[in-house]
This record gives C-alpha cells, sequence and structure tokens, in this order.
C-alpha cells in the first residue's frame, strides 16, 4: 500500500472517485456514487479490506506520474531495475448509465512481468462478495462477476484470470507496444450486466471531452498550471446530475496522525459555498457555477428555520454518523466514520454564506432564478431574529454554542448582501430594515467580537483567543485590511496560531471544541492570511507564503485538507475541495484580478 496521503492520486468521472497509489494499487474507491459504501477500502484498514493492484513483477526503481494535460487520465509509468519501462493508465469515462474503470497497461521499453490482484469487499470491507467467472466473446475466460447484496461489478480482462484465497488475480507480460486492457463496471445487482466497455475507445472519450472542458478555462493569471489542475479537481468532485460539490473523496483520512479526528468530508458544506462559486468565476466556468448555485437552492428549500450547515450530494439532509469497528484506520487513525453527526449542528454563518453565494452569482452574470430570490428573502427575514442567538461556528466544534465573531459577521454579510441586491439588482426586499440590521450586527461585533486588551478580534466574545476564520472579515468586506482593528487581528493569529509558516483554525481547546487531540495546519486559512497580506500592501509576504503552499502539493498536483509541518506531510481528507477552492482564488488575488468575493469595488454595500 502507498505509505501517504500524498502518493496518492485521484481519478474519477463526476459520479464518484478512486485513489490510485505509486504503487499501481487502488486503495480507496465508492461505486456508484462519491458517497456510497467503498468496494476498496484498503486506504483506511488493509488489502484485505479490498483493493485493486496493478504493477511490475519484478522490483521497480523509479514511479513517475502525471496527468494528461487537463485531465484526470493518470499515467503511471514504473521502470524496473532491468531498465525496462511499463506504464499504468487509470481513468474513468464519463457515462451518465454505467460507472466504469478502465485500466491499461502499455509496454514502453522492453519486457516487464505484471502482476494483478483484485480484491472485492462491499460495505467498507466488510463483506466478501460471491464471484463467479463470466466468458468473453472469444470463448476465454477472461471476467469475472462479483455480486453483494445490491451491488454487482464485472471485471473484464485482457489476459486469464485465476482465483486465489478469495482473490482474483493474473500474470502476464508485456513488451514494447503491446497493451493489456482491463475494464471494472458497477451495476445494480438485479439488473444484467452491462456491455462490455472496449477499453481503447473509451479512453478517446474522456480525452475529447476533458480537452473541450480545460479549453473553456479563462484564467491567464500567474501560476496557471496550478490554477488549472484545481479546477480540475473541483469538476472530478462535482456529482454531474445535480452540481454538488464534495468538500473531499475521502472519509477519515486523520487530521492528526493516529488520532481521533476522523471525519467524513464526502459531502456538500454551505460553509463552502460563496468561496467556491467565486473560484468557478474566476476560471470561466458559469455552467459549474450555475449548477451549484441551482444545488444549493434546491437543498437548502423549505423551513430556514431548519437550514443545515452540509448536504448530500443529491441534497439529502440526514447523515447519519456511524463508525466502522473492523477498519483499523489509516495508520492507526480511529475510529472510522460514514456519515456526519455535524450536520444537525446550528451555524449561524451558513446564513450569510447562502445569501453570498446567491449574490455572487448575479455579480457573475447568471441568469436569475426565482427560487433563489424567494430562499434569499426567507432566510434573510428568518435571520432577523435569529442572529442574537449562539451557535457552534464555522469549524463544527462539539463543544458547547457560542457566541463566534465569524459568525456574527456572516450574519453581517447576509443582511449586507440582501440590501445589494435591492439596491443593485432590483431585487425585491426591505432594504430599509435589513440595513438597519446590518448595522445592529455590526456595532455589536465591534463592541464584542473585537477585545482592546490584545487589540484584536476574537473567536467569541470574551475571549482572547484568535481564530483563523477571522482572516475573512476584510475578504467578505466587513472591514479594511489596513484598519488597525485588522491588523492586529492578523499580528495575534501570526503569533498564536502561525507555525512554521502555515496557519491553524484556531487553539486547540477541548473546552472550545470538545476533541481530544489537535491537527495539521489548515491550508484554507493559509490562503487567507496569504490574501490578507495582499491586501496589506505585503505582497512580496503574500506571494512567498502562496508559492510555499504550492509547494506541499503531491506530484501530480493535488493538496489534502492540512499539512502537518513536523511530519512534513498532508494529513486531512484528499483530495480537498476547499484547499483547491482557496489556492484558484489566491493566484487570482495575487494576480491583481479580485480582492475576493466582498471586493467592495464589485459594487455590493459595505458598510464602512
Amino acid at each position: 500500500m502507498a505509505s501517504r496521503i500524498e502518493d496518492y492520486a485521484l481519478v474519477g468521472d463526476c459520479h464518484t472517485a478512486a485513489l490510485v497509489g505509486k504503487d499501481g494499487s487502488i486503495d480507496w474507491l465508492c461505486f456508484p456514487r462519491i458517497d456510497s459504501p467503498a468496494c476498496f477500502a484498503a486506504l483506511l484498514g488493509t488489502p484485505e479490506n479490498g483493493r485493486w493492484l496493478l504493477a511490475p513483477a519484478e522490483p521497480v526503481r523509479a514511479v513517475r506520474r502525471r496527468y494528461r494535460p487537463g485531465s484526470l487520465i493518470l499515467e503511471t509509468e514504473f521502470q524496473t531495475e532491468a531498465g525496462a519501462v511499463v506504464t499504468v493508465v487509470d481513468f474513468m469515462p464519463p457515462n451518465d448509465k454505467v460507472v466504469d474503470l478502465v485500466r491499461i497497461v502499455l509496454g514502453t521499453r522492453g519486457h516487464v512481468r505484471m502482476h494483478c490482484e483484485l480484491v472485492i469487499r462491499f460495505d467498507y470491507g466488510s463483506v466478501v462478495p460471491w464471484v463467479r467467472r463470466t466468458t468473453g466473446g472469444d470463448g476465454e475466460r477472461h471476467g469475472i462477476r462479483a455480486t453483494a447484496g445490491p451491488d454487482a461489478l464485472c471485471l473484464r480482462a485482457g489476459v486469464p484470470l485465476y482465483g486465489r484465497n478469495m482473490h482474483t488475480a493474473a500474470e502476464f507480460a508485456v513488451g514494447e507496444g503491446q497493451r493489456v486492457p482491463f475494464t471494472l463496471s458497477w451495476h445494480p445487482s438485479h439488473l444484467p450486466e452491462p456491455p462490455a466497455v472496449d477499453a481503447e475507445v473509451a479512453r478517446a472519450g474522456p480525452e475529447a471531452v476533458w480537452a473541450e472542458w480545460s479549453g473553456r478555462s479563462t484564467y491567464t493569471g500567474p501560476w496557471r498550471e496550478a490554477v488549472q489542475r484545481s479546477l480540475v479537481t473541483l469538476k472530478a468532485l462535482t456529482y454531474l446530475p445535480t452540481g454538488g460539490i464534495a468538500a473531499a473523496a475521502t472519509t477519515s483520512l486523520p487530521e492528526e496522525i493516529g488520532g481521533v479526528r476522523n471525519w467524513d468530508y464526502r459531502y456538500c458544506w454551505l460553509r463552502d459555498s460563496t468561496f467556491t462559486l467565486y473560484a468557478l468565476t474566476a476560471g470561466g466556468y458559469l455552467d459549474e457555477a450555475k449548477a451549484w448555485r441551482e444545488w444549493l437552492v434546491n437543498a437548502v428549500a423549505g423551513d430556514p428555520a431548519k437550514l443545515q450547515i452540509m448536504y448530500g450530494v443529491t441534497g439529502e439532509r440526514r447523515l447519519t454518523e456511524i463508525e466502522l469497528p473492523w477498519l483499523s484506520g489509516y495508520e492507526g487513525s480511529r475510529p472510522v466514520r460514514s456519515g456526519n453527526g455535524a450536520y444537525h449542528q446550528h451555524q449561524l454563518d451558513i446564513y450569510g454564506e447562502v445569501t453570498a453565494t446567491l449574490h455572487l452569482a448575479r455579480r457573475a452574470g447568471l441568469a436569475e432564478s426565482g427560487d433563489a430570490a424567494r430562499v434569499q428573502r426567507a432566510i434573510v427575514n428568518h435571520l432577523e431574529d435569529r442572529w442574537t442567538a449562539p451557535d457552534e461556528g464555522i469549524w463544527e466544534v462539539r463543544g458547547p454554542p457560542r457566541h463566534f465573531t465569524h459568525s456574527k459577521v456572516m450574519a453581517w454579510v447576509a443582511f449586507d448582501r440582501a440590501v445589494a441586491d435591492v439596491e443593485h439588482f432590483g431585487r425585491p426586499g426591505d432594504a430599509d430594515r435589513w440595513r438597519a440590521a446590518r448595522d445592529r450586527v455590526k456595532a455589536q461585533v465591534m463592541a464584542e467580537g473585537y477585545n482592546p486588551a490584545v487589540g484584536a478580534f476574537t473567536q467569541y466574545y470574551g475571549s482572547a483567543d484568535p481564530d483563523a476564520s477571522l482572516l475573512m472579515l476584510p475578504l467578505m468586506g466587513f472591514i479594511g485590511a489596513n484598519d488597525p482593528k485588522m491588523l492586529g487581528t492578523v499580528k495575534l493569529i501570526e503569533r498564536r496560531l502561525v507555525r512554521d509558516g502555515f496557519a491553524n483554525r484556531y487553539p486547540y481547546d477541548a473546552s472550545v471544541d470538545g476533541m481530544a487531540g489537535g491537527e495539521g495546519a489548515f491550508l484554507m486559512c493559509t490562503f487567507w492570511l496569504a490574501d490578507n497580506y495582499a491586501l496589506q500592501g505585503r505582497r512580496r509576504e503574500a506571494t512567498d507564503l502562496f508559492e510555499r503552499l504550492l509547494s506541499l502539493r503531491n506530484d501530480v498536483g493535488l493538496l489534502a485538507e492540512q499539512y502537518d509541518p513536523v511530519g512534513k506531510r498532508l494529513v486531512g481528507n484528499f483530495p480537498q475541495a476547499f484547499s483547491h477552492v482557496g489556492l484558484i482564488n489566491t493566484a487570482r488575488n495575487l494576480g491583481g484580478q479580485n480582492a475576493g468575493p466582498g471586493d467592495p469595488a464589485a459594487g455590493h454595500a459595505a458598510s464602512t
């Protein structure tokens, strides 16, 4: 198995995703959706919990990986000790009806002996399927069908297969110019097997699709390759039928190796919505931005009092959290969880996120949605009575509710953008009443959220501690980046939260977040710090910090949620949409294109 998170690469088809290790093993795969129970769960356990290894059966000297330009077609090149070279190509062809994973072995130089080992274990590695051989059109037994409960997988191979200890295996050799295809297809077990996939034809499809998609990018600023790879990653994490964007492709990759902060991130967070829409529009992907806006409107429709902080990729509301005790966890990090119990938390900031996202969609020129306008009015009207209540805050702490400063600022954002939509876009609403509410929120934040004793805004009212979410204040237009109060806030964050150049979210204290242990530096917060440096005129520092963040990407340009500066490794779920959103937006900001989604120049009604 690959040993570090950064040893994995992502392949996907906008329905689901797989993680492929440098050793040629697919250790994580959920069929048919990104949030379905995994059929390969070795990532969180052992190879017996499911994987698909396809690699040389002889010593390997070097491994090099790359994506085909602008795509999710992965090429892993193995050089053997004997000097021969073989390439494994992994991809998922786009298909609305069938979910396929294709692997093609290409002989590049010399002669290489190969080994294939397929271990299918449904329901997160807990269910051993019933397997039977299938016969190809040439009469050779080059396929299997694995069935358990509602799921079935069909493997079709270009070489003979054999069974051993409830594994499916193959031994074969490739010479220069030879190609050996494998396809793995999911289908409901009560339906017939899907038609066989021609691997070579299937490869041409995604190449053309990705080339067209990446060719639509309008980003022309610095660091274009990094920005485009991040946009491709966001596309891969998008559930195509609805436009919902999952926060990550995985569950339970730890925020601290050996720790308990292991969460399921295969869902859609409202806290990410404004910056995500900003990133998509930055790249010129207005169709994806519109789909994300429509997913958002559909997901939150209903009683504003029951607005959730996250939803499933099709808008599911019940995301029941359970533990999977049969999995040993990534490097022993337990428990492994499916579902996320934070969905029932009350977070005040999400009202601001939804309203800001709908406002930003209008700024970006997306076609108006009557449903969006109705949802926004209902949310803002509800917030007038709700904003004074304590909440769990943006980081979903599992401690007591508090009056978190960031949450109150996001309430201000909700009223501010609602006023702007009336004044600048002619949307219906009581601008005078909302303006008065906005001013009351700001007055309270300035009086209670700012602590004169430390010269900074603090995590919650009465606290002396920093919180990196406060770096959003100038990005959302609440206060100028060079206001003395904000300068003091950045200094407090630098002093208390920044270590080895990267920012933590907040001081770890079980009395606040209700959890034991710590975590790595949060990459999105560090991108926000770079944004603040740029807004303060500290451009050299901003650029240096941004390029340090870029250096954390793995060999194929992917980022996790966090970084452990002591172990010098990525930690947390992977790849993380929010980290790639931060990369896109900070590149844009440093390129001088904008100052963030709350840029006063964009015309919103920010008070000063």
